[in-house]
């Protein structure tokens, strides 16, 4: 997440994925690769005003003049059905643009010391939308007395980097100043009655002296059966979060045990929902669907 020109100008997003699956001898092999770079008016309208895909989706032109916030994953579904149905690399990229445009907002207040004043237009937020978003909680009561969200640092941000695998992960580029980074990782290791799943999330920010907080960070732990792909246990534990009300949510991924993952993204949204939920493990939760797609490597 990148404004290459002033704080408050155009918002480039620029979004790489891969599947990674290593063999009985621990011999790594690249599965699949893909790339999305995007360009938001941030400021004026969200509107997406440049894009590319690699490899290329014809299809994805017709997301410009989209806007990057609610209603933009059902324009995806609508346009691009067959990225959608093939789990794609790209289509979880492209998923990921509405939340990381709204989450990219946190650099600018960086820079003005404060969140800027809600443009209610535009505003994803409002009460009760989640844990932090609580009614009488401690964003509710900032916004009531300034007008605006509060501002919060995270924690250093450790290295994801592990010793001796340097395929861990796929390549970063630096993060320069005021630039935000979304990291995403869903492990997956057959177990001898079932399919574990291990997943990270991590927001991150990197400030003007080149120190890289982070805002949000959760790991999730599952087990999924391999035949019925449902799941049958399942624990999120909140590393950072920017409020104190936050962690309460993490309770609701339990939620989710003895449902299938077929269907998991649209289950989710709709019914994990209000003060007892996190918009942001929501997200991660709702990566477990993606363990169809890759339980078949195993």
């Amino acid at each position: 997440m990148l404004r290459p020109g002033a704080p408050d100008g155009e918002l480039t997003l620029r979004g790489r994925a891969r599947d990674l699956r290593t063999d009985g001898d621990g011999r790594p092999s690249v599965v699949d690769a893909a790339e999305l770079e995007t360009t938001i008016d941030y400021a004026a309208s969200r509107e997406l005003v440049t894009i590319r895909t690699t490899p290329d989706e014809p299809g994805a032109g017709g997301l410009l003049g989209t806007r990057a916030s609610t209603g933009f994953r059902a324009v995806v579904d609508e346009l691009l059905p067959h990225q959608r149905d093939a789990r794609s690399l790209l289509y979880l990229m492209l998923d990921d643009v509405p939340v990381a445009t709204l989450v990219s907002g946190y650099a600018m207040g960086v820079v003005a010391g404060a969140f800027p004043p809600m443009q209610r237009s535009l505003a994803l937020q409002h009460p009760d939308l989640c844990a932090g978003w609580r009614t009488g909680g401690t964003i509710l009561v900032e916004i009531g007395e300034l007008g605006r969200v509060p501002m919060v640092t995270g924690p250093l941000a450790p290295s994801l980097a592990r010793d001796g695998d340097p395929l861990a992960w796929h390549s970063f580029d630096p993060l320069p100043a005021n630039g935000m980074r979304r990291h995403r990782r869903l492990d997956l290791v057959a177990d001898v009655d079932a399919i574990a799943a291990d997943v990270l999330f991590r927001d991150s920010h990197m400030a003007a002296d080149g120190r890289e907080t982070i805002v949000h960070e959760y790991t999730v732990r599952a087990r999924i059966d391999p035949d019925s792909l449902s799941i049958v246990e399942i624990e999120a534990t909140p590393q950072v979060l920017p409020w104190v009300e936050c962690p309460l949510a993490a309770a609701s991924a339990r939620d989710l045990r003895g449902l299938p993952l077929h269907g998991l993204r649209p289950h989710v949204r709709a019914e994990l929902a209000g003060p007892a939920t996190c918009t942001h493990l929501n997200d991660t939760l709702r990566s477990l669907e993606d363990v169809i797609a890759l339980a078949p490597m195993l």
